[in-house]
């Protein structure tokens, strides 16, 4: 009986040999990527090796998506960045439902790229903002304590 990391690494290694097909590898290069993760066959490969060498071929193959996800990625930061800084607890979940309701868009996949720029660096303003405002405050406090 196969249990579900089986299972898993099963269709993994089916994905990452579909996508070495697609790339055109040959079998030595196929062999030479497997081996520059430190092992001798794709079946020994852990489930987070294989995804990333699956990661891997996509962005050699598609720069544009590659491009596209490195943006959700920073989006994702500089929300939590945000959030962080107002002392408000995070979840992946979370930060996607605020970029898809600053964006205006129902899936966080669907945001283009230059949406997600803006985004990118409106948080990282706000960032800064609230940052510059609790300084200040922080400021007049300690100002108000000498006063007192």
């Amino acid at each position: 009986m196969k249990t579900t990391t089986d299972h898993q690494q099963g269709l993994l290694l089916k994905k990452f040999h579909t996508k070495c097909t697609m790339a055109g590898l040959t079998a030595d290069e196929k062999a030479v990527l497997v081996g520059s993760f430190g092992y001798e066959s794709s079946r020994d490969m852990s489930l987070a090796d294989l995804l990333r060498v699956c990661d891997m071929i996509d962005a050699k193959q598609n720069p544009a998506l590659a491009e596209i996800d490195t943006w959700r990625k920073r989006v994702m930061a500089s929300i939590g960045g945000w959030l962080k800084v107002m002392g408000v607890q995070t979840t992946p979940e979370k930060i996607k439902a605020i970029a898809c309701k600053a964006s205006t868009f129902e899936k966080f996949n669907d945001i283009p790229k230059e949406r997600l720029n803006n985004l990118y660096y409106a948080f990282l303003k706000k960032q800064k903002d609230f940052k510059r405002v609790d300084a200040i405050h922080a400021e007049q406090l300690e100002t108000l304590q000498y006063l007192n």
